[in-house]
């Protein structure tokens, strides 16, 4: 490999919100949603060269950005969008947030799978709007949306369908068949598609491709909102630039209404860190997936082999969720926290018996968290 994704990097004294959640305990934090690998050297060097011009004013995206960008989508999805659907955000949370708020009122209600990323939920709390869950089932061993499930608790004031594509946690990277029933659905119930793509480039599997909801048809486009960003694919989250797609000029207008005087533009740092990632970033993203993929084999083999765990296979991202069901423990997350290894609680996404595991990380230290997970499960009476 040209690129060590086994190196060690030291996080410890860095002012990580992973690392400093458990900084005086014996705790391997696999929670939060950034991985443990140093970016792509294309994007530390750009970062080096605009630190050192010394001048930090008010900026923008850059041309060069929009171009890559905009590339990207044909070259990857055959999707021609056009420089002025992109609204930079910084952030894709601040984005689902200003859905919820641009395209709902307040006696509206919105809906979203469940269980589902935290913020999709915060969303609508902090909004003061009612969410539908809707809830994901496993079938053949891949989670899916069962809307027929809550048809029939709709009341015509749902104005705005929240989606993950792919889904986190449960890692499914939806077919376009699936798609187009969400697009269905959408459609019967006139509801506006947030739809939630960061994971995108993170595809595990070889012969899955990422589907963007828009990409559907001309109507799914026009009521849709993509949100994408590099964060998740480079590691450059805690830099923050994200993008809203939207082809409705209508909407578009919209959400820039919800945004105007309290988001902030995006930081300059954050734009030179991702038009390097796009421009240069494939060598180092394709060697991640080779190790991502080599980490969910050992995780998805490791932990079905312990006693009261489960966990189905998945296409995408860097997230195991475990489904813990028929560990005879109360409480999973506290169970294998006082093991000393630090996961995201079910109860946050909607279901307190799963958790969550970041493995985007280096093996040996994925291992030895696994190594502590099966001590523990051991140690229960059978």
């Amino acid at each position: 490999m040209a690129f060590n994704f086994d190196q060690w990097v030291d996080r410890s004294h860095s002012d990580s919100v992973k690392w400093d959640k458990y900084h005086d305990r014996d705790v391997i934090p696999l929670w939060v949603a950034d991985s443990d690998f140093r970016a792509p050297p294309a994007v530390i060097d750009a970062l080096r060269q605009r630190v050192a011009h010394g001048v930090f004013g008010y900026s923008h995206p850059s041309h060069d950005l929009v171009e890559v960008f905009t590339r990207r989508m044909v070259e990857r999805y055959g999707w021609r969008i056009k420089p002025e659907w992109i609204i930079f955000l910084p952030g894709l949370v601040c984005g689902l947030n200003l859905c919820v708020r641009a395209y709902t009122a307040e006696q509206e209600g919105t809906l979203a799978p469940s269980p589902i990323y935290p913020p999709f939920r915060k969303a609508a709390k902090f909004a003061g709007r009612r969410q539908l869950p809707v809830p994901l089932a496993l079938v053949n061993q891949r989670w899916l949306l069962d809307l027929p499930a809550i048809e029939a608790q709709l009341d015509g004031k749902e104005k705005l369908l929240l989606l993950c594509n792919p889904q986190n946690p449960g890692g499914t990277a939806y077919r376009r068949e699936e798609l187009l029933q969400h697009h269905d659905f959408a459609r019967k119930h006139g509801l506006i598609v947030c739809s939630d793509e960061i994971h995108c480039d993170l595809l595990l599997e070889p012969d899955v491709r990422h589907i963007p909801f828009a990409t559907l048809n001309e109507d799914a486009a026009q009521r849709s909102i993509t949100l994408m960003s590099p964060s998740k694919t480079f590691n450059i989250a805690g830099l923050g630039a994200s993008m809203a797609i939207i082809p409705n000029a209508a909407l578009r207008q919209r959400l820039q209404r919800a945004r105007n005087g309290i988001v902030p533009d995006v930081d300059l740092l954050a734009l030179v860190a991702a038009q390097a990632a796009y421009q240069h970033g494939q060598p180092w993203l394709d060697e991640q997936l080779l190790y991502l993929r080599a980490n969910r084999d050992v995780v998805t083999e490791r932990i079905n082999a312990m006693p009261g765990l489960r966990l189905p296979p998945f296409e995408a991202s860097y997230l195991a969720w475990i489904d813990c069901s028929e560990l005879k423990v109360d409480n999973p997350h506290a169970f294998f926290e006082q093991a000393g290894v630090g996961l995201s609680p079910g109860l946050d996404f909607g279901n307190r018996r799963f958790v969550r595991l970041n493995f985007g990380c280096r093996r040996a230290l994925l291992n030895e968290a696994l190594d502590r997970m099966a001590q523990a499960c051991a140690s229960l009476p059978p």
